[in-house]
């Protein structure tokens, strides 16, 4: 599935900035689920929402604050979707 270009610009940013022993790992596991939330919303493309959707869904708590912190660094919006959503 083809990405909106912004979108896919910051994932990359994002993905060089987390540490190299997890970068393949959270690059394959969040390209998949960004995937899977853009075919449920049925879009032509991966965008914002589906990667910070990905991002919120399948990171382990550890490292909850270090994904919020460069969530930010790399320009990503999380709050205008609603997350961190609130148990």
């Amino acid at each position: 599935m083809d990405w909106e270009k912004k979108t896919e610009d910051k994932f990359k940013l994002m993905i060089s900035k987390i540490p190299v022993f997890h970068r393949r790992i959270t690059e394959q596991a969040v390209t998949k689920k960004a995937t899977e939330f853009a075919g449920l919303r049925n879009a032509g493309r991966v965008e914002e929402e589906d990667v910070i959707s990905a991002f919120f869904t399948d990171v382990p708590s550890p490292f909850y604050s270090m994904m919020v912190r460069l969530l930010e660094q790399t320009g990503f919006d999380y709050k205008k979707y609603g997350f961190p959503k609130q148990g």
